[in-house]
């Protein structure tokens, strides 16, 4: 086997490739699975193909040798009646069929991840999550072309070989995946634009809250400094001066009117019927006019 593609397995390169050495081609796929929620761990399988044997080094956590026996039970007379070419194809097959299992992981936390979006009180740790999946997905995208590279390659060097149907096959899969994870990015970043359009709208209504006490109160204080009141006369309580009664009198009103004007602009307790035809009936006069 040639000595550069094994100082890539001694180096534990981890970057999908294939090279066309004189003797034998070297291909180098990869294992990915996920440790945790959050974690992509990911293994190199070193795959040396040559005329009538075929050589596979890759890690103990990878399982390829199940593999092989699986599509050796399966396949067990095409693979006999065709050259080690159809084994070498089969693998490839089997080895991107289990991209498939990561992806349906993928796919669950993007769902989980619009429920929370808008079901859920927008958070710190949420956003954290967001950027991480964003992250894992960049770099799935980022492997899976290199695969697909590989892939392409072989199909165009070694198309004149009567098992190249299963490569074909391969690339198909392999570029169904990578329209799954651009799809899966859209949404992301589709979540993240509605977590921060929820973030606004909660700040917004903080504000409005804050801007009722403030016009509310704000008249209420200028009245009371104007006719310089600290309050009662604590030593004789029982007794209520007139002006007390009549300032106690203005405010009110006028906190009554200031409520009453902030209703009637549609800025507090609005239902969201009254919002709809309010937008309705000015959407109308808009094209009434012109």
């Amino acid at each position: 086997m040639d000595s550069k593609a094994l100082e890539e397995y001694s180096n534990k390169s981890k970057k999908p490739q294939v090279r066309m050495l004189d003797t034998h081609v070297f291909t180098l796929m990869l294992d990915m699975k996920y440790s945790d929620a959050q974690t992509l761990v990911t293994e190199g399988i070193y795959i040396f193909l040559g005329r009538g044997w075929l050589v596979t080094i890759h890690p103990s956590a990878v399982d390829l040798t199940s593999i092989v026996k699986r599509i050796l039970e399966e396949k067990n007379r095409p693979l006999l009646e065709s050259s080690v070419d159809a084994l070498y194809y089969s693998i490839l097959s089997s080895i991107v069929d289990k991209y498939e299992q990561l992806l349906t992981a993928v796919e669950l936390s993007v769902v989980d991840m619009e429920k929370r979006s808008v079901h859920k009180r927008p958070s710190k740790q949420m956003l954290e999550h967001l950027d991480d999946l964003s992250r894992q997905i960049i770099v799935l995208r980022r492997h899976f072309w290199h695969i697909r590279d590989v892939i392409n390659f072989l199909i165009h060097v070694q198309e004149e070989r009567p098992d190249i149907k299963y490569l074909k096959i391969v690339y198909d899969d392999i570029n169904q995946l990578i329209n799954l994870v651009e799809s899966y990015q859209d949404t992301v970043n589709s979540t993240r634009e509605l977590y921060i359009a929820n973030i606004s709208l909660l700040m917004n209504d903080t504000v409005k809250t804050l801007t009722v006490f403030s016009a509310v109160l704000l008249p209420l204080t200028f009245i009371s400094s104007v006719f310089g009141m600290n309050g009662l006369d604590l030593n004789n309580i029982w007794r209520v001066p007139f002006g007390f009664v009549l300032v106690m009198a203005i405010m009110a009103a006028s906190a009554a009117a200031l409520f009453a004007f902030l209703k009637a602009k549609q800025w507090i307790l609005v239902r969201e019927d009254a919002k709809q035809a309010n937008k309705r009936k000015k959407q109308g006069e808009r094209s009434m006019q012109r």
